[in-house]
């Protein structure tokens, strides 16, 4: 799923990038869902960052590295049609600009939970343990905790 940047010019630079590798961008809405629905139906790939931060209706709270994190669900939801199988991985950057090793891994047994707080501290898992492997590479500022079941300040 595809969410541009505010900035124009790099909404253009990512668009041009993944349209040259063949992926095809869901928009974060409806139409989107309905994308990957289809995909998921013709047994294709689909991808989607589940660390980012839903909107009301989209999350649930999770723990995440010990903070409870609001935690988007559609994963979850993707996951519970009973077809996909759900991995999780990351491009680590090797040293010296020697380009990319890509890790992958089997999700945590629990995201096929039926309960969507189960579903998601499952993921959060799996994404931790892609975090441990390379903590310096993970995107820090996606503000994963901003969001607080007390609406409390965390940053």
């Amino acid at each position: 799923m595809y969410q541009p940047p505010k900035n124009p010019q790099m909404d253009a630079l990512l668009r041009g990038v993944r349209a040259k590798s063949g992926i095809q961008l869901a928009p974060t809405n409806r139409k989107g869902v309905a994308i990957l629905l289809g995909a998921l139906q013709k047994g294709e790939l689909v991808g989607v960052l589940p660390d980012q931060v839903p909107t009301d209706e989209g999350g649930v709270y999770a723990d995440f590295f010990g903070e409870s994190a609001f935690t988007m669900t559609l994963t979850s939801r993707l996951a519970q049609r009973g077809t996909p199988r759900v991995f999780c991985g990351f491009a680590q950057r090797l040293p010296k600009g020697k380009g990319f090793k890509v890790i992958v891994h089997e999700a945590d047994a629990g995201i096929y939970d039926k309960d969507l707080g189960a579903s998601a501290a499952a993921i959060n898992r799996s994404v931790e343990r892609c975090v441990r492997l390379a903590p310096e590479q993970y995107q820090w500022e996606y503000k994963r905790f901003r969001r607080q079941p007390d609406d409390s300040e965390f940053y």
